[in-house]
C-alpha cells in the first residue's frame, strides 16, 4: 500500500524531509506545499546577495526539475488554511484538499514587526526570504542614510548590508551592547569596534519609539525613546520571528510560540510531525524544550522527522549541537549550542579580535561564543554531546588549545 506524505514548507527542513522520505521509501507519494513562489534557496547566502557581493545564480539550491526527477509533487504559492487530524486531510486557500498518512509541519516563521507608529511604512525592511533580500539590496543601493533595529544575529546582517552598500547607518540597541544575552561587554566591544570601522554607528540604551515618514508614506528616520532622531531612508528591523499556528487551531496540536514536539519531532497528535524554526523541540542534551533557527539544525530535524515518518516508529531521536556563524568582518564569529542559557559562565580575551565565552548549566557546557579563533569549536561541541561536568576546570577550558587529556586528569590531580 502506498503511503502519502505531505510536507508544509519548502525551507531546508521541509526539503531535507522530502529528500529523506524519497530515499527511504521510493514508492511513497510525497507532496510539498509552500506559500513561497520559488523553490529552496540558501538562506545563508542571501545575506551576501543583499550586500551586493553575489549574483542570484549560486543562491538557488533546488530547481523545479529537482522535484520532478524525484517524483515530488511541489505546490508553490499555496497557503494551507486548516488540518483535520481525524480525516487526515488538509485544506488550502484555493479550495484544494490533500489527504495524508503522515504530515510534516515545516513552515518556519515570519519577521516580527515593531509595535510602533509607522512600522509598516515604505522603506522599512525585514530580512527573511529571498524576495526580502532583493528589496533590501535595491533599497540600500540608493539610500544614503539608514537605521538598523535588533541587536542580535539577524540584525547584524542588516547592519552589514549598510556597511557593504556605503549607507551611513545608526544601529539602535536597547541595552548597553550587541547581543547582550550571550556576550559580555568585553566581547561585544570587539563587534562594536568592527561595526564602526565599517561605517555603522552603534547607539546604546536606545531603540525605536516611532518611525517618521514623508508625505508619500516613505520612512525618513526613527525617533528613539530618548527623543533622539536618526535619519534613515533605509530602515531594517530584525527583532525575532512570529509563528503562524492559526491554521492548527482545533487540531489538538500543542503550540507555545511554535509547535511543540518531542525528541522524535512528533507532535502530540498521531501522524503529525514538525521540524525547523517553528518547532519547540525537546533537547535531550539540555534536558528541556528549546528553539533553534540555525540552518544545520533545521536540516537535521527534517531528516529525523522523515525517518520516523517512514518507519512509523520512534526510530531516531534529534540530538544536535547547533552553530551559527557571522562572516561580515575581518575576523570570524561563531556561536554554538545554547549560549544565552545557563547558571554559570567563563570567558577570556586573547587579543583585540580574539575572545571566548562558555555557558554552563549544572556543571556542563551548554553553549558558547567564539570570536577570532574558531579552532576549538569541535572540542566544545564534543563536551556538550558527552554531557561532561567540567565547569570546575574553567582554566583548562579557556586555554588557547584545549587538551582533553589534561581536562580528564584535572579532577584526580586536585584530589591528590
Amino acid at each position: 500500500m502506498t503511503t502519502s506524505h505531505v510536507i508544509v514548507g519548502d525551507g531546508i527542513a521541509g526539503s531535507s524531509a522530502a529528500e529523506t522520505i524519497r530515499e527511504e521509501d521510493p514508492d511513497a507519494d510525497v507532496t510539498v506545499i509552500t506559500d513561497e513562489g520559488e523553490t529552496l534557496y540558501n538562506r545563508i547566502l542571501i545575506k551576501e546577495f543583499a550586500k551586493g557581493k553575489l549574483p542570484e545564480a549560486p543562491i538557488s539550491i533546488h530547481e523545479p526539475e529537482w522535484y520532478d526527477e524525484r517524483d515530488i509533487d511541489l505546490r508553490l504559492n499555496t497557503y494551507v488554511t486548516g488540518v483535520d487530524p481525524d480525516a487526515h486531510t488538509l485544506s488550502t486557500h484555493d479550495g484544494e484538499t490533500y489527504e495524508y498518512d503522515k504530515l510534516l509541519i515545516a513552515t518556519g516563521g515570519t519577521p516580527t514587526q515593531l509595535p510602533v507608529e509607522n512600522a509598516d511604512a515604505d522603506g522599512i525592511h525585514h530580512f527573511w526570504t529571498f524576495q526580502d533580500a532583493r528589496g533590501i539590496r535595491e533599497a540600500a543601493d540608493t539610500a544614503e542614510t539608514g537605521v538598523i533595529v535588533g541587536a542580535g544575529l539577524l540584525g547584524i546582517d542588516l547592519a552589514a548590508v549598510c556597511a557593504a552598500q556605503a549607507v551611513d547607518a545608526h544601529y539602535l540597541m536597547r541595552g548597553n551592547r550587541w547581543w547582550r544575552y550571550a556576550l559580555s561587554l568585553e566581547g561585544a566591544e570587539i563587534i562594536h569596534d568592527a561595526l564602526e570601522e565599517n561605517g555603522v554607528t552603534p547607539v546604546f540604551d536606545s531603540g525605536v519609539d516611532r518611525f517618521e515618514v514623508d508625505d508619500d508614506g516613505h520612512v525618513t528616520g526613527a525617533v528613539d525613546p530618548n527623543g533622539d532622531r536618526y535619519d534613515g531612508a533605509f530602515c531594517g528591523v530584525a527583532i525575532g520571528l512570529e509563528f503562524n499556528t492559526e491554521w492548527l487551531r482545533g487540531t489538538g496540536i500543542e503550540t507555545d510560540d511554535g509547535v511543540v514536539v518531542d525528541e522524535y519531532m512528533q507532535t502530540g497528535v498521531e501522524d503529525i510531525y514538525a521540524a525547523g524554526d517553528i518547532t519547540r523541540f525537546y533537547d535531550s542534551i539540555l534536558g528541556e524544550h528549546g528553539q533553534n533557527g540555525s540552518w544545520g539544525s533545521a536540516k537535521e530535524q527534517g531528516a529525523v522527522a522523515a525517518t520516523n515518518m517512514v518507519a512509523d516508529a520512534d526510530e531516531e531521536a534529534f540530538r544536535w549541537v547547533s552553530s551559527y556563524s557571522i562572516t561580515h568582518f575581518d575576523f570570524p564569529f561563531l556561536s554554538f549550542g545554547h549560549p544565552t542559557v545557563g547558571d554559570d559562565s567563563a570567558e577570556r580575551k586573547y587579543s583585540d579580535t580574539e575572545w571566548r565565552r562558555l555557558a554552563f548549566k549544572d556543571g556542563r557546557i551548554v553553549g558558547g561564543v567564539l570570536i577570532g579563533d574558531l579552532s576549538q569549536q569541535q572540542t566544545y561541541k564534543q563536551l556538550i554531546r558527552e554531557e561532561r561536568e567540567v565547569a570546575d576546570q574553567k582554566d583548562v577550558l579557556l586555554e588557547e588549545d584545549v587538551d582533553l587529556d589534561k581536562l580528564d586528569a584535572a579532577p584526580q590531580a586536585e584530589a591528590e
